[in-house]
């Protein structure tokens, strides 16, 4: 900065103006201006070099950790002028904040005998044989207990989220709320944005409260003890296969006590016939 107007004094000065209405206009003081140019990194070379000696050993060290390291050492160099270096040579990185969620209220775990009314979205991780990480997308009705969807991959990020729920759309239409947590995929503007334009309202769980989430949690134990414990995966495309027969099976033969001991698929097909001779 000080460089710019130095160079803009010289233009001022080389059009005819006097240095000291030139300096005046500029901003700076003539003593600035007359001051020849400081080599910062010839003047502050001890400073690099001992900033890049504690980087070299720790190269996530902080600005602080790596002051620290060098007081314990026996260098002299105060703080401001270690922080100026330190800044000069690019190294101070932007502190990630966290993000501040609004305030959430308790919903009650109601749950209506309809379906598509409510649906529950939650991820699960787990690991393949090798030690490679994958995350999976556990859709399901909290009317019927139905599993719509058990989405698989190494990453699933809120455009992926999206294309699920426009699949189900498809599918069997969408539901009027989604039940989900405060994860940084399901309180992104991306699934938010979408949810709006189709008005489904987004119930949010307050933080550290998984039991207000009851329904798909329930179906994650389940699922976990079932299929992800019970079974080592050597690839991806295993998993999805797997799980897509393991969801068959879950809705349509795996009987549920709190559904009068009947399966998803056939409590959802009693559900729609006593609609239509409501109906009727």
């Amino acid at each position: 900065m000080t460089a710019e107007k130095r160079e803009c004094v010289s233009v001022l000065v080389s059009a005819g103006l006097s240095i000291v209405k030139a300096c005046l206009f500029v901003g700076i003081g003539r003593s600035t201006f007359y001051r020849p140019e400081r080599d910062w990194r010839k003047a502050d070379a001890a400073v690099i070099d001992a900033i890049n000696a504690e980087l070299k050993k720790s190269p996530r060290a902080g600005f602080w950790k790596c002051f620290g390291r060098m007081r314990f050492k026996g260098f002299s160099f105060n703080h401001k002028r270690v922080y100026r270096v330190y800044c000069q040579m690019g190294l101070n990185l932007k502190r990630r904040t966290r993000r501040v969620l609004p305030k959430r209220i308790a919903q009650p775990l109601e749950v209506l005998d309809q379906v598509n009314h409510q649906w529950a979205l939650d991820f699960m991780h787990d690991t393949l044989y090798c030690g490679k990480r994958f995350r999976t997308l556990n859709v399901v009705d909290e009317g019927t207990r139905e599993c719509l969807a058990i989405e698989v991959d190494t990453s699933l990020p809120a455009g992926r989220v999206v294309r699920v729920l426009e699949q189900l759309k498809a599918e069997r239409g969408l539901p009027k709320q989604l039940r989900v947590d405060n994860g940084p995929v399901l309180i992104s503007a991306t699934l938010t944005d979408w949810c709006e334009t189709h008005n489904i309202k987004l119930i949010y769980i307050q933080p550290g409260k998984p039991q207000q989430n009851g329904f798909v949690e329930r179906f994650n134990g389940s699922f976990r003890r079932e299929f992800l414990d019970a079974y080592l995966f050597e690839t991806i495309y295993q998993v999805r296969e797997m799980a897509w027969v393991w969801r068959l099976d879950y809705n349509e033969e795996r009987t549920h006590e709190s559904l009068g001991d009947l399966p998803p698929a056939a409590y959802r097909a009693k559900l729609e016939n006593s609609n239509l001779e409501l109906c009727h």
